[in-house]
């Protein structure tokens, strides 16, 4: 975090946990140079410093800018936007390997303006494709047809294409059929998905033009709006960042600013009654412009990774918890976070270790590790808060490591996979850890696929194809669910440890497109299906029952 204006604009001023805003260009000729530097340990001569790795997935600020953050949700709402980010890193093709290096441990938005609520659309009202008597899926009737095109591609292709044909074959039908019990249309074709919460009762939805709603599991009528308890129009009022749980009150936090992609304040949700608690600026006088944030929760700690702030704060009353303070008075830094984690890569000009990367801990602010680096790297996705789990991009390498309480530790082998956010909006939470073995989504050759890996060996255990992991309900049963996406969907489960797969329940084709992605469904606690989609063009909500 910048704490020192550039020379000649005044004194050091200690308001750590703000940032400050860049100079105008008028002002300041001299922004980062774009060259390489060879020697950064050199003395401070009073110009402005220049870093010696090219930050080519971030903006380049000077040294009075010091928290530059990654943008979270592009959506496709914003088409004057830039391209989306890229993508999760992976090593050279073929190289990337598990191996072991010495200290790993395994420690452990939408328009909030008053609209008229969506009601469900009634089943009967809609139109589903042919799909056998009465709409039902087709089940063993096809099996020939698929024996018969296995016979033809094995004598065009030989062999090698007999173990795929063998699982599009012996694909079974679930014993249980779902039915689309209710169904909310999109608020409009451009919005895009920011975020979600499922309790026992409700789905508490924010997206960039349907603003922040619940709605009723059992019927899909709206429950609350959350401009009936809010007049913060000055403010902002569309949903630009949502914690991706809830703490064990029931409590989230929610950012609002003026577009789905800046922040300008803060606020503390009851998820039953949609409720503000509390409510907090991310802008101010000395910081006025909006910017991309994060927001997440570690018990009863809600942290903020923005430009503006990085800190925690007491998810119940807004009280400020932590405040992050830079390691100098010339620094800029990148920071990113998940639930129990906060990661910073900073340059600081005026310290003896020019590059550092730092984890941090989410609840406390505390550090949990600092390490020296040569030059900048770029943490595209952190996987896991604990043990956490990054995906590192540096000058030399990229790499996903679970890193232990020195910053190194095991890399997985992801091999010719990148590991994804799975959808177009962001708001994909669903890589997470079953025991010893992280489960995520990835793309292979353009594919979706999901990945399961061994943490402590790094070693990829599984690799299933076209399916995308779902959020399971709080008390599952430790397997993983996906839905399959292509054909006709199903529910399945899979084991973590074996990546074996059993059908669970079929699913109707449904209307429209159909838009299945990971971050994006979850299985109920009655063993339901609800479907999210990311991008308002594909659709809305879905229940399946």
């Amino acid at each position: 975090m910048t704490t020192e204006p550039s020379p000649g604009q005044g004194a050091p001023q200690d308001e750590y946990g703000w940032a400050f805003r860049p100079r105008n260009p008028a002002a300041d000729p001299h922004p980062y140079a774009e060259e390489r530097q060879t020697d950064p340990a050199g003395p401070w001569d009073g110009r402005p410093p220049v870093e010696p790795h090219d930050r080519s997935s971030g903006t380049r600020w000077d040294a009075t800018m010091p928290l530059r953050f990654r943008e979270h949700h592009l959506g496709a709402h914003e088409a004057t936007r830039p391209p989306a980010p890229w993508t999760p890193p992976h090593s050279p093709r073929g190289s990337e390997t598990a191996d072991h290096v010495t200290g790993y441990t395994s420690a452990a938005t939408a328009v909030l303006t008053p609209a008229a609520p969506h009601h469900p659309e009634p089943v009967a009202a809609q139109s589903n494709p042919p799909a056998g008597a009465a709409g039902k899926r087709p089940r063993k009737t096809s099996s020939a047809g698929r024996i018969a095109l296995a016979l033809a591609v094995l004598a065009a292709a030989g062999g090698a294409a007999a173990v795929l044909l063998k699982q599009e074959g012996t694909a079974t039908s679930a014993s249980k059929e779902l039915t689309q019990l209710w169904q909310i249309p999109a608020p409009a074709a451009d919005d895009a998905l920011i975020g979600s919460w499922l309790t026992d009762k409700l789905l508490i939805r924010a997206s960039s033009r349907g603003g922040l709603q619940a709605y009723d599991l059992a019927d899909g009528k709206q429950a609350w709006n959350a401009t009936s308890f809010t007049d913060s129009a000055e403010r902002g009022t569309v949903p630009c960042a949502m914690s991706p749980t809830l703490n064990a009150r029931g409590i989230g936090t929610v950012a609002f600013g003026e577009d789905g992609s800046t922040c300008t304040w803060l606020a503390g949700i009851k998820a039953s009654t949609g409720k503000i608690l509390w409510s907090m600026p991310l802008t101010n006088a000395k910081h006025p412009a909006a910017a991309t944030a994060g927001t997440y929760l570690q018990g009863d700690v809600a942290t903020i990774v923005s430009e503006n702030f990085l800190g925690g704060v007491d998810v119940r009353t807004g009280h400020r918890v932590w405040n992050y303070k830079a390691r100098g008075h010339y620094c800029n830094a990148y920071d990113w976070g998940t639930d129990g984690t906060i990661m910073v890569d900073d340059f600081c000009l005026d310290q003896k270790t020019r590059f550092t990367l730092t984890a941090y801990d989410g609840e406390t602010g505390k550090m949990i590790w600092r390490k020296p680096e040569k030059a900048h790297s770029d943490v595209t996705h952190i996987l896991s808060g604990s043990p956490l789990v990054a995906a590192v991009h540096t000058a030399r390498q990229d790499a996903v490591r679970v890193l232990g309480t020195t910053g190194t530790g095991r890399k997985l082998a992801v091999g010719n996979d990148e590991l994804t956010t799975g959808n177009d909006a962001g708001a994909d939470h669903s890589a997470r850890l079953y025991g010893n073995v992280l489960v995520t989504p990835a793309s292979a050759s353009g594919s979706a696929v999901i990945d399961g890996f061994d943490i402590a060996t790094g070693v990829k255990l599984w690799t299933h194809h076209s399916a995308a992991p779902a959020i399971p309900a709080s008390g599952a049963d430790g397997k993983v669910y996906a839905i399959t996406t292509s054909g006709y969907p199903q529910l399945i489960a899979i084991d973590p440890r074996t990546g074996h797969s059993v059908p669970v329940a079929d699913l109707p084709m449904g209307t429209g497109r159909r838009s299945f992605t990971s971050g994006t469904v979850y299985v109920t606690s009655d063993g339901g299906v609800l479907e999210l989609d990311a991008l308002g063009a594909n659709g809305g909500v879905r229940l399946y029952r």
